[in-house]
């Protein structure tokens, strides 16, 4: 089984009694607006959980490790030769300060140093200017625009390269 750890996190594998927590996180209005849409039905939650093993991907619950309070979620698929994708993140309001930067460097960190990608691809909303700034200010490059979406890529040389400062400022709090 295959856990990340961070200074105030951990993440594991999602499982099905987490269906019920990954379904209040994708209807909450607070965290929801730049998700694709749930049915808000249990057994369409359990389905994608169950299905999500059976495919070349890692879905993660992200914990507190101060309390083991679930605090989000965080998915890495859809590997294409030497890069992957990461996404259906969601962060509640209850998450340590450097939780956001924390995650991003343990999926780096995994798909990188881990799995041996050299890039890493995303699809970032347009609309979604908070997470659009974050990963420009990690180092991301946009190459191209399509119906509202920025793709975006991040090399492992530039992550590596950049790694001790973001994980100075973790460490800094």
């Amino acid at each position: 089984m295959i856990t990340l750890k961070s200074k105030t996190l951990y993440f594991r594998p999602i499982e099905v009694a987490d269906a019920e927590f990954i379904l209040s996180l994708r209807t909450d209005e607070r965290y929801n607006k730049f998700l694709s849409p749930v049915t808000g039905f249990i057994y369409d939650q359990v389905d994608f959980i169950m299905t999500s093993k059976d495919k070349d991907e890692y879905y993660f619950i992200i914990h507190r490790k101060s309390d083991d309070k679930r605090i989000g979620a965080v998915r890495i698929y859809n590997f294409i030769g030497d890069s992957f994708e990461w996404g259906s993140w969601i962060l509640t309001d209850d998450k340590p300060r450097y939780a956001a930067l924390e995650c991003a460097i343990a999926i780096y960190d995994f798909g990188f140093s881990e799995l041996g990608h050299t890039r890493c691809h995303m699809h970032i909303m347009k609309e979604h200017k908070h997470v659009l700034k974050f990963h420009r200010r990690m180092g991301v490059v946009i190459v191209k625009e399509v119906d509202g979406m920025f793709l975006g890529h991040y090399y492992a040389k530039d992550y590596f390269a950049d790694r001790q400062r973001l994980i100075d400022i973790v460490s800094a709090e």
